[in-house]
């Protein structure tokens, strides 16, 4: 910790930028480890180190779905465009390790691995001296809290969960001595409170054909196989479907977010253009697959939304594990459920 800029250990608990610190803390160290171990001669000890740094990708996700959409927000869009692409490419590496694994040429991964270091560590320094302090100038305390209340639905790499911030009053008695009472703990994932969004959020519980209670429509949405997100037609994410088996991760920063911001540079302009031709009518559907972690066939389609007057208002984006699908052989009747 001495190590930290002043900036850093002055913060509270639990902050989301001290955590990010604490992440680099952990990466440093594996860093260190797998530099020291061989792929040849200890597989299972490299195996596991490289797994644990593997977890970087959560910390990856906070910064592409929480904190860059923040930053969007007040007006700083660079962090989403060039730093996601730099992710893109340690991910490329990570990758490359995994395919030697699967090859079992093992004595290519040093080499890779060092790259990623060299990767990492370029990372953590721009991080340090350019992210993380513009992001405390540009953003407020609510910013902050909001964003630690998404940062819990994806996770981080640490083997422990991190200091709850902000502190509850609860929790502050409990710390004083105090007889605890007062505002009852919400989890994040249960919290519906409002926030300061550029779209409307009144519940439009009348559907088309019926009617549905709140609750019902969001387990509706949250139990369904899919990957679903809303962008409307002013190309702002107004919705996700929140699931326990999401194919790719999405937290509550990304609602407000334009499109845009929400892809990879490599993949950003085939979908605007997609975007484009469902705006002049030209087009409806789109749809692709693609291979995921190895052994997984992920199918991805949008589709248009138009109202009763042909109107475009907006697009929704469907995302699903198709693997076992594809298995299926023969046929299943209804009434056969052994």
């Amino acid at each position: 910790m001495n190590s930290w800029p002043q900036y850093v250990t002055e913060l509270p608990e639990g902050h989301p930028v001290k955590v990010y610190f604490e992440e680099n803390h952990l990466i440093q160290s594996l860093l260190s480890q797998l530099s020291s171990s061989d792929a040849e001669q200890d597989f299972e000890l490299f195996f596991n180190l490289f797994n644990q740094l593997a977890e970087v990708e959560k910390r990856f996700a906070r910064k592409e779905n929480q904190l860059f959409p923040y930053l969007e927000k007040h007006g700083w869009t660079g962090p989403s465009q060039g730093m996601w692409a730099f992710h893109d490419e340690i991910r490329d590496l990570f990758r490359e390790v995994r395919a030697c694994i699967e090859a079992k040429t093992l004595n290519k991964i040093s080499r890779i691995i060092k790259r990623i270091a060299g990767e990492l560590f370029h990372l953590m320094e721009v991080e340090e001296h350019r992210l993380f302090p513009n992001a405390l100038d540009l953003l407020s305390e609510d910013d902050w809290k909001e964003m630690r209340e998404g940062d819990v639905e994806i996770g981080w790499m640490l083997t422990q969960e991190p200091a709850p911030y902000p502190v509850s009053e609860a929790e502050r008695k409990v710390e004083k001595g105090e007889e605890a009472g007062g505002e009852e703990y919400v989890h994040p994932g249960e919290d519906r409170r409002k926030r300061r969004l550029p779209f409307s959020t009144d519940d439009r519980i009348r559907m088309n054909e019926g009617y549905l209670a709140t609750e019902q429509l969001n387990l509706m949405l949250q139990f369904m196989p899919v990957d679903l997100t809303y962008v409307d037609e002013n190309d702002l994410v107004v919705f996700y479907n929140r699931g326990d088996n999401r194919v790719f991760p999405r937290s509550s920063g990304i609602i407000g977010r334009e499109v845009k911001f929400c892809h990879p540079p490599k993949s950003l302009d085939p979908v605007l253009q997609i975007l484009e031709e469902f705006k002049k009518g030209t087009q409806d559907t789109a749809e692709f697959w693609i291979n995921f972690k190895g052994d997984k066939k992920i199918n991805i389609r949008y589709f248009a939304v138009r109202d009763k007057d042909d109107n475009y208002k907006g697009v929704i984006e469907m995302s699903q594990d198709i693997t076992e699908i594809l298995k299926i052989e023969g046929q299943k009747c209804l009434l056969d459920l052994s």
